[in-house]
């Protein structure tokens, strides 16, 4: 077996001293592993990091057999790591494709999702340019793994116009007459999310993901929730403290 691609580096565990087993996401083959000699030295380190573009090669005498890799790097992802909020949200993006995927399965619209995921990230001077991307990524995962949301109608009426809630048992839209008195037990469904567009602020991206965390821990990370979750709530307790007003100084009414 012999592959040849671009490739996104999701994670890379330490094999020995000096080498690395890598999983990377390629645009027509899915999820690769492979291992890489020399994968914890001085120059391949920079190289190898979650979020980070390669030119990959794979090589095995048979598809059953861990692949040799070797990887030249054409973009990184390195100076975002510096950011707190953008490097948890590479850790999480990039931990979740990994795991959520099986492997040798192509997810090319998954490739690509990530890919501009990671291009917001890079290009938004503040968390507010990228979460709503992270929320959309997340959205588009769960429909390639068959758990897709259906945001269109509401589940109660059939209705179109109004959709205001999400059902957290069947994923559907509720609108403000369908929930009833119910309501209280929906999630708030943002705009952005039902109609595309940008999201106005961070209530609406916070929102967006407590939906697709919910679902995310309910369908597809169901025995790896304690461990995998551990790192989507550090990045959503940091955008949580953005979305809260700043506490008076003392003295001050």
């Amino acid at each position: 077996m012999r592959l040849s691609s671009h490739a996104i580096i999701l994670s890379v565990r330490a094999h020995g001293e000096h080498d690395a087993i890598v999983r990377a996401l390629t645009p027509g083959d899915g999820v690769r592993p492979g291992y890489v000699r020399g994968g914890r030295s001085r120059r391949l380190r920079p190289v190898l990091l979650p979020g980070n573009l390669i030119a990959a090669e794979f090589r095995a005498r048979t598809e059953d057999q861990l692949a040799h890799l070797t990887a030249e790097l054409i973009r990184s992802r390195a100076p975002m790591l510096g950011e707190p909020l953008a490097a948890a949200a590479i850790e999480w993006a990039t931990v979740l494709t990994a795991t959520a995927l099986p492997e040798a399965q192509p997810y090319p619209g998954l490739y690509a999702g990530l890919s501009g995921l990671l291009d917001a990230l890079e290009a938004a001077p503040s968390a507010r340019g990228w979460g709503a991307a992270l929320v959309r990524y997340e959205y588009l995962l769960l429909g390639e793994l068959g758990f897709g949301l259906d945001l269109t109608e509401c589940a109660a009426t059939g209705g179109t116009h109004d959709l205001v809630f999400v059902s957290p048992r069947s994923g559907r839209a509720v609108s403000r007459a369908g929930a009833g008195e119910y309501r209280e037990r929906l999630f708030p469904l943002p705009p952005f999310l039902a109609e595309g567009g940008v999201a106005s602020g961070w209530d609406e991206i916070v929102a967006g993901l407590r939906i697709t965390g919910h679902f995310l821990a309910r369908d597809v990370l169901i025995d790896r929730r304690a461990d995998l979750l551990a790192s989507r709530g550090r990045l959503l307790d940091r955008l949580q403290r953005l979305t809260s007003p700043p506490s008076a100084p003392s003295g001050v009414m």
